[in-house]
């Protein structure tokens, strides 16, 4: 089954109670928060508090995506927050400390995962992929929306597939990143089975058809 999860990046944050809302009534599996710092990405988007908000008003689990330096400083907050899912970027920290991050979100009852930006290999996750609930493929630069789908990252989506079947783990494989009614079905065929769509989400109109269009995955 694919899923989609309209980041809420691209909503209209003085209304946002409103927008979660209408997620769900547009049938949304998942809420994609982008959480920025201005250090890892460039922009600074939102935080712990806003997490917190939207889960009060969500009826559909949070998908919270980190780009934020040395996430382990933050993980446990996140998870009490609110978070169904946390993402922690590989390039983000040591090996180490990245494990450390997913091992933690694990314990405190939250489903783990890694990302990993376009000029990243996916060998990169590797080490941590028996951890992780989810692997999470950039199909732009993260730090900004409405950027242009990177149709080149499939081969590497292509493969991080292949290892999550060769290993047959319970393992979703979501792509982030000018997602569409133009570029989704390339994601599909390349094995992603759930979808981040901002722009595309909140610009349609009829964002309720658009995620039953995505649902298909064909």
């Amino acid at each position: 089954m694919i899923k989609v999860a309209p980041s809420i990046l691209s909503a209209d944050f003085a209304n946002l109670a409103q927008e979660i809302h209408s997620m769900t009534e547009n049938g949304a599996d998942y809420v994609h928060v982008d959480i920025m710092d201005g250090q890892f990405v460039p922009n600074i988007s939102i935080g712990i508090p806003v997490v917190a908000a939207v889960a009060k008003v969500s009826a559909i689990p949070l998908d919270v995506h980190l780009m934020i330096d040395r996430p382990l400083r933050y993980t446990e907050a996140f998870c009490k927050a609110g978070a169904n899912i946390l993402t922690f970027h590989v390039e983000s920290d040591t090996p180490e400390n990245i494990r450390k991050a997913l091992e933690l979100t694990r314990e405190l009852g939250v489903r783990p995962a890694i990302s990993v930006k376009p000029g990243t290999p996916a060998q990169a996750v590797l080490p941590y992929l028996e951890l992780c609930s989810m692997v999470l493929v950039m199909t732009v630069e993260p730090g900004f929306g409405g950027q242009k789908f990177m149709a080149d990252m499939m081969p590497k989506l292509r493969t991080i597939a292949n290892y999550i079947k060769d290993r047959n783990l319970d393992c979703e494989l979501e792509v982030d990143g000018g997602v569409g009614a133009e570029t989704f079905r390339t994601c599909v065929e390349n094995g992603a089975n759930v979808l981040v769509a901002g722009s595309a989400y909140f610009k349609s109109t009829d964002p309720k058809s658009f995620v039953d269009l995505l649902h298909k995955g064909i």
